[in-house]
C-alpha cells in the first residue's frame, strides 16, 4: 500500500498532523518497482474553517507519500497562494 498524507501547517483552525488524502494498493514481487501518481485538488486540500464554509486555505503545507502514518522520510513541503 502506498499512501498519500498533507499536514497544513497554518490554518484559522487547528489542523490534523497528518491527513490521508488518498492510497493505491499496489503488488510488488522483491526487487520490483512501480511508479505510483496521485492527484490533488485544490477541493482535496479544502476544510471547513471557522466561519463553517469549506475553502482551501493559503499557507504552508507538507504532504508525505508512505507505506504507513509513522513514515515520513518521503516528505515535501509547498505552500498555497
Amino acid at each position: 500500500v502506498v499512501q498519500l498524507y498533507t499536514r497544513q501547517l497554518t490554518a484559522s483552525v487547528t489542523r490534523p498532523v497528518k491527513e490521508l488524502k488518498g492510497f493505491r494498493k499496489i503488488a510488488l514481487k522483491a526487487g520490483e518497482t512501480q511508479q505510483v501518481t496521485f492527484e490533488l485538488t485544490p477541493e482535496d486540500l479544502a476544510f471547513y474553517g471557522i466561519e463553517g464554509k469549506k475553502k482551501a486555505e493559503a499557507g504552508a503545507l507538507k504532504l508525505w507519500v508512505a507505506q504507513h502514518s509513522a513514515d515520513d522520510t518521503n516528505e515535501i513541503s509547498f505552500s498555497i497562494q
